[in-house]
Parts: C-alpha cells; structure tokens; sequence
C-alpha cells in the first residue's frame, strides 16, 4: 500500500514538474523578448571596427558605448527590484519593452558618437527592467520543480543570439555597408515580439496579494551575510574575466590579425554554435560532476585562451575561428557551474533578492571590463592596429585566476539547523 502511494506522488511530481501548452506559449515570449535585448547588446561589441572607422571614435570611446548599456541596466536593475512588484507584470514588461524599442531605432539613426552613447543608455535601461520583470515572470509562473528548466529555456536566448544573430547582423552591415542596419534590423524585429506580447501576454498580478519584504531592509539581510560577499567577489571575478576583452576581439582580430570584415560572420557563426552545443554538455557534466570541478576546469581553460586570443599575430581564419571558439566555449561554459554554486550558496529566504543583486553585480562587471581596456588599448595610428590589448589579457587572466580562488571560499547552504537556524557549511 505504501509503495502504491510513492508511485502515485512520484507521478504527480513528474505531471507538475511539465509545462501546459500555455506555460510553453508564455517560455517562447518571453524567449524572444530576453533574445531582442541581448542581441541589441552584444552586436556592438563586432560592429567596433565600424564604428572605430565610420564615427571616427578611438578605443576609450568604443568603450563607453559598449559600457553605458550595462550601467543604464544595472542602476535601473536596482531601481526597478522595488517598483515591479507593485503593478501588473504585464504593464511593466510593455511598457519597459516598449521604450526598449523606441531605444533601439534611436542607435540605428544615430548621426554621431554623442547620440549613439545617449542611445545606449536608453536601450541599457529600458532593457535591464525588462530584463528583471521576464525573471519575475518566470518566478511567479513555475514552480519550483518547473523553474530550472524555464529560466534555461528563457536564457539559451543568450546563446540563439549569439549563434544566429550576431552572424545576420554583421552580414547586414555588411550588405548595406553601414554599421546602423543591424539596429534597425533589431528594432524591426523587437516591435513585432512587443506587440505579439501586448494581444498573448496575460495580465500577472497574483504576486501582489503577498507581503513584501522592505527593500531597504531586504538589501541590507543579503549584503551583510558573509557567504553572499564572497559569492559577489566571485560573479565579479568571472564576468570581468571575459568581458574585459569580448568586446575588442572582434577589433584586434581585423586591425591586429589580418582578417577582413566579412571574416567576421564566419568567426562568430562558428564560435555561437560550438558554445550552443558545448552549453548543455557543460550543463549536463555539472550535474553529473559537480560545479565546482567544472567550474575549475573551464575557467582555468578560459584562463589559457585570454593569453592566447590576446596575443594572436597576423593568422589565418581557420585559427582565429579556433581561438575565438575555445575561448567563447570556455569562457561561457564556466558561467553554468558557476550559477549553480552561487545559488547553492544563497539563503533560500533571500534568494530573490540575492539574484537581484548578483544581476546588478553582472552587469556592472560588464560595464567596467570594457573601460578598463578601453583606458589600456590604443592605436599605433588612428584607425590602425590596436596597442596594449595583450596586456588587457593579462588582467583579464588575473580575474579568471581570482574567480577560481573564491570558488574555494563559496560554501553551500545546508538545511543543517542548530537551535532551528540554518548554517551555511562546506560541501
């Protein structure tokens, strides 16, 4: 009889732990608004070398065009974790979405470099809201058996993108030889996810029958545990030691490595689809291995390639390919392991506002690698090759290198109680 009641609570399990047709119609959505914002970010990065040419702007400057976005989405981040709960998801996500789209055709028709960095700011906050209100949704929607799997599906959008967008996107420039098309493109396509969203996306309000938390008091509960300041210094770590040199590969690759701008779709097409592939072997070996092996092995790999990549002299394209793939396998494939560990290490009670966090610490680490190299690399002649990057390698090699040294400080929040209170312990 007791073996008959574990089989059916067993099925049930598996029954809640699937999604209804309209969970999925509701993955895919918010899917393509998570993929429309990430593409309007990364395809800056491979359109430097064109804006370096067509703008007249130095490396500093690329910088901060790449930099405003994550700063505008960090602080609005931030600003935006006490104001989403108050309304309707769906007012939010509309109207964040909307002005995400208005952005986007404003750096399509930018004249100048002073536009384009006002441009950028806008898109970095009107998407880092959006950004925070798809989360909220994929948080109120599933359950905790469902979860893992729709923030999978809702963030492979980083690799769709990636594989297939940047490669459309710089044929574009290409195509219409102006580093605007791609902007426009985007915002085309962005305008049809948001009215798509406006006639499917249901009205969410269920999260405001809850009591919540001040925030203020809330912020303060997250900081002050020890265990979460070492996870920050190690998300820190991680993103600074890739996006310190993502957003001039593709600049040092044409000023420094002898390869042409229609090489570029080519090297991106390759690298997005490796990554594409080796994610969910990575996802797959952490689950099997462990987080913190994998973790170890993939950053100190990704460690290796930023020496490499930062160093290349004039190559060919088969091994620019090869070289920017390692390094985006790796350096993406360490990002699974090490959310899992830092999730693994968050008090269950703060866990919401704990990520919260950890995005706004992501993104400012996305916002500060670009700067430092932009304060580091230079031009032999203006519009000529790049200076200094091997040395922007260097430190990103050093970030890499402390990320793996606060791995070792994480420990894993364990439902050990003593006298009823929770202890973070090691694993």
């Amino acid at each position: 009889m007791q073996s008959d009641q574990q089989a059916l609570d067993t099925n049930a399990e598996a029954m809640s732990s699937k999604f209804s047709g309209q969970q999925w119609g509701l993955l895919l959505l918010l899917a393509a608004i998570n993929f429309t914002h990430i593409l309007d970010f990364v395809i800056v990065m491979p359109l430097g070398d064109s804006l370096r040419h067509q703008l007249q702007i130095n490396p500093q400057q690329f910088a901060a065009v790449v930099s405003a976005y994550g700063i505008a989405a960090m602080l609005m981040g931030i600003l935006s974790s006490s104001i989403v709960d108050r309304y309707d998801r769906k007012t939010i996500l509309i109207g964040s979405f909307g002005g995400f789209v208005l952005a986007t055709f404003y750096c399509g028709s930018a004249p100048n470099y002073a536009h384009l960095l006002v441009a950028r700011c806008l898109t970095g906050l009107f998407g880092g809201m959006a950004s925070a209100c798809v989360m909220a949704i994929v948080g109120d929607v599933f359950t905790d058996r469902q979860r893992g799997r729709a923030i999978g599906v809702v963030t492979s959008s980083f690799a769709v993108a990636s594989t297939i967008g940047l490669p459309i996107g710089l044929w574009l420039a290409i195509y219409f030889e102006n580093w605007n098309a791609p902007f426009l493109a985007i915002g085309v396509l962005a305008m049809c996810v948001w009215l798509l969203a406006i006639i499917r996306l249901p009205s969410l309000t269920s999260h405001r029958a809850g009591v919540h938390r001040n925030p203020y008091k809330q912020f303060v509960s997250v900081v002050q545990q020890p265990n979460h300041q070492w996870a920050f210094l190690f998300m820190l770590a991680t993103v600074l030691g890739t996006f310190t040199i993502v957003p001039f590969i593709a600049p040092y690759v044409q000023a420094n490595c002898g390869r042409s701008a229609s090489d570029l779709p080519i090297i991106y097409a390759v690298a997005g689809g490796f990554t594409l592939v080796t994610l969910n072997v990575i996802g797959w070996a952490t689950d099997r291995f462990g987080a913190k092996p994998i973790f170890i092995f993939c950053a100190g790999g990704a460690v290796i390639m930023t020496l490499v990549i930062t160093n290349l002299p004039n190559v060919s394209l088969f091994t620019a390919s090869t070289a920017t793939t390692l390094f985006m396998v790796l350096a993406s494939g360490r990002i699974i392991p090490a959310q899992a560990m830092m999730l693994r290490s968050s008090d269950p009670a703060l866990r919401g506002a704990f990520m919260n966090l950890n995005t706004a610490v992501s993104h400012f680490a996305t916002a500060v690698g670009p700067l430092i190299t932009g304060s580091i690399v230079g031009e032999e002649y203006p519009g000529g090759p790049l200076t200094g990057f091997a040395l922007a390698g260097l430190i990103a090699a050093c970030c890499g290198c402390a990320a793996i040294a606060f791995s070792f400080r994480l420990r894993n929040f364990l439902p050990n109680t003593t006298n009823g209170i929770e202890i973070p312990q090691h694993r």
